[in-house]
């Protein structure tokens, strides 16, 4: 019989960590959170101290029941939950639920599901850490204050179904507020003025407008940009200055959660919930380590295989001489180590016939990403020349790399590039530049840039906003509410978002303001330090949040929000349809309810026809809810694809073109045309 108990929080590590410990070891999940504050109250006793009231989650009794038998039969009961703050507050929940005050219980941390890992943690138990346990209560009464004081006021006054949020409507403010910039940008004329050269050899070169005879380095106008080439017309340029220099670019940092849902977004096309979840399920297979964590420290034993597997594989001159890690103001929270491969030598082609897809890319990015942090920098040759005539200067530089170092195995995303390489073996100290012709643009300068998933993780973790663990449900939660919608990566407001926002920053300034956020943020760190007693950041916090909460029910007056009308009649009545939104997403409802009740699906439509019956291909979802395109007409019609349709017809063969990735590809097999497009797919 087993005399060690070792809970977990996944069913999926179960057999794995079963299997490193052996026939002396059960090991048992809790499936997460076993308990929680009620869903139908506040569950916190405001008159005495915010006492919170916890409560048996629906559904988890019959996993506290078989977790109390196996209970019974150890003698020792290690709780082995996620290494960070949410991990040890439900190790603290099942000590509570299940009344492990007579049994001999450890507190158990592993950063990575390794044989190791998990037996290493077994020699070094702690006790629960009240104070990690404290830090997550707080975040998690606050969080529950601000729902349910002010979600019920907007049902109220705007329309039911809405939810604020300590974090999602601050975020819901930092997207409103960069659309507030861009509606209220005045774009302003500038002009460009190249000049092409050739320097003896076969390909010419560009070069970019410095300075004039009066040594003004802008130009604002066209008049001002044809004064210059009226000055140039028959120059004679020579070269007045050329700089040769190395350059060093240093390797990046292994990913944090939040580095790693920006490159996953730009380099995979992964929204922020799709890369947690993958990552969730490379962590629990034991291929990375722990997914939540804002530390870019590797451990000793990682640097070193590291080491060994570089020289090995690209030489003595790869490895890095010192890792650094990064310097943060924040305080580094939950794990304490980077996300990175458990282990370095199991190297990406390895494994693409055993992961799934997404998996396997996931894999490969984490993997390129470490590796590249433990190698050297690289290092290019640079030179920068500046061209003279009349007073008038041109630049251009150029760069090829010496040693590629870490670029060996990786390149971001957005990465530069080596420019006019050819320039550093043709250019000598006595070269002479040829000019070719002169090319005048005008230019307006560009509003911010729309936020993406990935652009808002990185404002989120600049402004201290919430946590790793917090930036995929925040996004999640405010697309679901349709506060904000995606459109080909961009996220814009609604708007229903802007009406919410403008209440809460009428209603509630503190709770949207960034700084306060971020100030609470750092409160909730200090507990977790045991610095702050959490009662106390809940007594300052409540009085303020209850008195504006009841000046709002009484002096906000109501907000009506009239539903989207859609281009389809209702066949009961001829009212034309709105669009409405369920459990399961958009649906078509008649105007008139109660006395008209008919209802239809709602799909998007793709603005492609149907090459079969001429109907309309729109979005559509499995049972299982996967995103497919059909026709309009099924089951009539059988037309259904994976890929998004696109209006352009193929140019071989006249038939119906998808978007695969990068790629616009004819629908027929046989066809088989191919060609690049802009756009990508979401």
């Amino acid at each position: 019989m087993a005399k060690n108990l070792v809970i977990v929080e996944s069913p999926a590590k179960v057999k794995t960590i079963k299997k490193f410990l052996g026939s002396n070891y059960e090991v048992c999940a809790s499936n997460g959170h076993v308990r929680d504050l009620p869903k139908s109250s506040l569950g916190i006793d405001v008159e005495h101290d915010f006492e919170p009231k916890y409560i048996t989650i629906r559904g988890k009794g019959d996993v506290l029941a078989k977790l109390r038998k196996e209970v019974k039969k150890a003698d020792n009961v290690y709780l082995a939950t996620d290494p960070d703050r949410e991990g040890e507050a439900i190790s603290w929940h099942l000590y509570e639920a299940l009344k492990l005050n007579d049994k001999k219980v450890h507190r158990i941390t592993f950063n990575e599901i390794t044989k190791n890992a998990v037996k290493d943690s077994l020699k070094h138990p702690r006790e629960i850490d009240m104070d990690l346990v404290d830090a997550q209560q707080a975040r998690r009464i606050l969080d529950r204050m601000v729902g349910y004081r002010i979600s019920p006021l907007l049902w109220n006054k705007i329309k039911r179904g809405l939810s604020a949020g300590r974090v999602q409507s601050v975020a819901l403010r930092i997207i409103c507020d960069r659309e507030e910039e861009i509606a209220a940008f005045i774009p302003k004329e500038y002009w460009t003025v190249d000049a092409e050269f050739n320097a003896g050899g076969k390909k010419s070169f560009t070069a970019a407008f410095y300075s004039d005879e009066n040594g003004k380095k802008t130009i604002d106008s066209k008049a001002e940009a044809e004064r210059i080439e009226k000055l140039l017309k028959g120059a004679s340029f020579e070269i007045k200055e050329i700089k040769r220099g190395e350059r060093t670019r240093k390797s990046p940092l292994p990913f944090t959660t939040s580095t790693l849902q920006q490159e996953a977004s730009k380099a995979l096309n992964f929204s922020t919930q799709k890369t947690m979840r993958t990552a969730q399920s490379l962590y629990e297979d034991g291929y990375i380590s722990y997914l939540r964590t804002d530390s870019t420290r590797i451990s000793e034993e990682a640097q070193a295989a590291s080491r060994d597997y570089i020289i090995r594989n690209f030489g003595e001159a790869y490895p890095i001489s010192r890792p650094e890690d990064k310097k943060s103001d924040k305080k580094i929270q939950d794990a304490h180590e980077a996300i990175r491969p458990t282990d370095i030598t199991r190297i990406p082609e390895e494994l693409k016939d055993k992961l799934p897809r997404d998996q396997f890319r996931l894999y490969q990015l984490i993997w390129k990403r470490f590796a590249a942090s433990q190698m050297a920098p690289a290092v290019y040759d640079t030179l920068s020349l500046k061209m003279e005539a009349r007073g008038v200067v041109f630049t251009a530089s150029a760069s090829g790399i010496k040693f590629d170092g870490f670029m060996k195995v990786y390149t971001e995303a957005e990465s530069e590039k080596a420019e006019n390489s050819f320039l550093l073996k043709e250019v000598k100290e006595d070269s002479k530049v040829k000019f070719v012709s002169l090319e005048k643009k005008q230019h307006f300068t560009q509003p911010p840039a729309h936020f993406t998933e990935a652009s808002l993780v990185r404002a989120l973790e600049e402004l201290g906003i919430g946590r790793p663990s917090t930036y995929a449900p925040t996004i999640t939660t405010i697309l679901a509410r349709r506060y904000i919608l995606k459109e080909n990566k961009n996220l814009f407001v609604s708007e229903l978002g802007d009406i919410v926002n403008k209440v809460m920053k009428d209603e509630f300034p503190a709770i949207v303001d960034v700084n306060f956020t971020a100030t609470m943020e750092g409160l909730l760190d200090d507990v977790g330090e045991g610095k702050t007693k959490w009662r106390t950041i809940i007594g300052n916090f409540y009085p303020d949040l209850d008195e504006a909460v009841k000046k709002a029910e009484e002096e906000m007056s109501r907000i009506e929000i009239k539903d989207e009308e859609s281009d389809v009649e209702c066949e009961n009545c001829g009212r034309m349809m709105v669009i409405k939104y369920g459990p399961h997403g958009r649906f078509l409802a008649c105007p008139g309810f109660p006395d008209c009740r008919n209802t239809k699906p709602y799909y998007e439509k793709t603005g492609v026809q149907c090459p079969k019956c001429g109907g309309e291909i729109v979005i559509r979802q499995t049972k299982k809810g996967r995103r497919y395109y059909g026709c309009e007409n099924i089951p009539e019609c059988d037309l259904m694809l994976w890929n998004r349709p696109v209006a352009e017809k193929c140019p071989d063969c006249g038939g119906l073109m998808v978007k695969k990735g990068n790629k616009l590809c004819c629908n027929d097999p046989e066809c088989g045309f191919v060609k690049e497009d802009e756009g990508t797919d979401e």
